[in-house]
């Protein structure tokens, strides 16, 4: 039967005998992964731990399987008959460098295996290591790519990493920015400054969202609006940016706000009205406080005057200032261990700013927001039981009826 093929075409043996190894390559591959996968994939079913899935969901063991249908060639070369030296020497190589990269594709698997692994566990969001598994992959790559160079030209390969001392300045420019990212990684991760799940705004880069992941060259952050904005991860060093983690560990979120109040409307109260407000639950401790603190006050001038213009008195805005905190420091929405002030501004031409400055005791948005609208809306509309008037510019309406009038 040989000498009827080489009578042929002197080739024609060692063809026939190349395409079936090759055959018989592929169907040992199909078996030997119909086995292994048949088998971890029953195994991992069985067990509770969740390692052994991570590594079939990421195809550790089908990559794995890959490893036999070059290492069948590798071997059975040598059975081929009329195979030429240098024929044989170049499928060896390629075999060779084919077995490599098999096993360069199986650690990276192994390493993404890894990585969602480690992602499973409730402390994961802490310290993300995925910027490290994929600079792991990097390196796994380039020394695979030289292995495998290595092997195809039949050289060893320390020959192939002496050259890479020379080309160092080279690398250090190519890979610019992997560095600079993996600096910065290291910082990000070691000193907890971003974790997956925080709040972060980033204004240069128009960021204002949720830390969705944290890798090697790029932070991502869903933006309130639902879109993506990517952020160099070493920029996130070099420039500023604000992290609102800090706010929903401590359990408050701050209530900044003030209301503008007519200066025209800020007068003393009237003995009617001090009475009044004493009736008031939220006023009754401190009208009657600040009646008396008045009252010792007022008795220990030789000279109140004829009109008296040298005695103090109770104001609206200071009773209504008064009646807002005591408002807010029984309110169940307001954390009680936190800053609370009611506090006058500068006053200017749009009038006397009155602002609140607390801090609810839900970080919720749609819960703080909820809370802020129901404390400006009573603030608003209670204004006027104390004689005061809220500023606001004149509008249409407001003209209107002022040439009218």
């Amino acid at each position: 039967m040989l000498d009827r093929l080489t009578s042929i075409h002197p080739l024609l043996p060692a063809t026939v005998g190349v395409v079936a190894l090759l055959a018989f390559a592929y169907i040992v591959c199909l078996i030997s992964k119909r086995i292994l996968l048949s088998v971890v994939g029953a195994a991992s079913k069985r067990t509770s731990t969740t390692w052994d899935d991570a590594l079939v969901e990421n195809n550790v063991f089908g990559r794995l399987a890959q490893f036999v249908p070059p290492l069948v060639v590798h071997i059975g070369i040598s059975a081929v008959p009329n195979v030429p030296e240098a024929a044989d020497r170049v499928v060896r190589n390629v075999a060779s460098s084919w077995m490599v990269l098999v096993i360069v594709l199986t650690l990276a698997a192994v390493l993404s295996a890894v990585n969602a692994i480690y992602e499973s566990r409730p402390g994961s969001k802490h310290r993300p290591i995925k910027g490290f598994i994929q600079l792991t992959r990097i390196v796994v790559y380039i020394l695979g790519a030289i292995l495998v160079i290595a092997a195809l030209i039949d050289r060893s390969p320390v020959i192939l990493f002496s050259g890479l001392g020379a080309m160092t300045a080279v690398l250090l420019i190519v890979f610019k920015d992997t560095l600079l990212s993996l600096a910065a990684s290291i910082q990000l991760t070691s000193q907890g400054m971003i974790r997956v799940g925080d709040w972060l705004e980033v204004p240069q880069f128009g960021a204002d969202g949720d830390v969705i992941d944290v890798a090697l060259y790029t932070v991502t952050v869903q933006n309130w609006d639902k879109t993506i904005t990517t952020i160099p991860t070493y920029r996130l060093i070099s420039d500023s940016f604000k992290n609102w983690r800090g706010m929903s560990e401590s359990g408050g979120r701050r209530i900044k706000r003030a209301i503008n109040v007519d200066l025209n409307s800020i007068r003393f109260l009237t003995d009617a009205e001090v009475h009044q407000f004493k009736e008031f639950a939220l006023l009754k401790d401190y009208i009657v406080t600040k009646s008396k603190e008045l009252q010792e006050y007022n008795g220990q001038l030789d000279s109140p005057g004829e009109t008296g213009v040298n005695l103090r008195k109770l104001t609206n805005i200071g009773t209504f200032r008064a009646y807002i905190y005591n408002y807010l420091k029984h309110h169940p929405k307001i954390h009680d261990r936190m800053t609370l002030i009611v506090r006058q501004l500068q006053p200017g031409s749009e009038g006397l700013p009155i602002e609140i400055y607390c801090f609810s005791n839900d970080t919720n948005w749609d819960a703080y927001e909820d809370i802020q609208s129901d404390i400006f809306d009573l603030i608003c509309a209670i204004v006027p039981e104390f004689g005061l008037r809220l500023y606001q510019k004149p509008a249409g309406a407001d003209i209107e009826r002022m040439t009218s009038g």
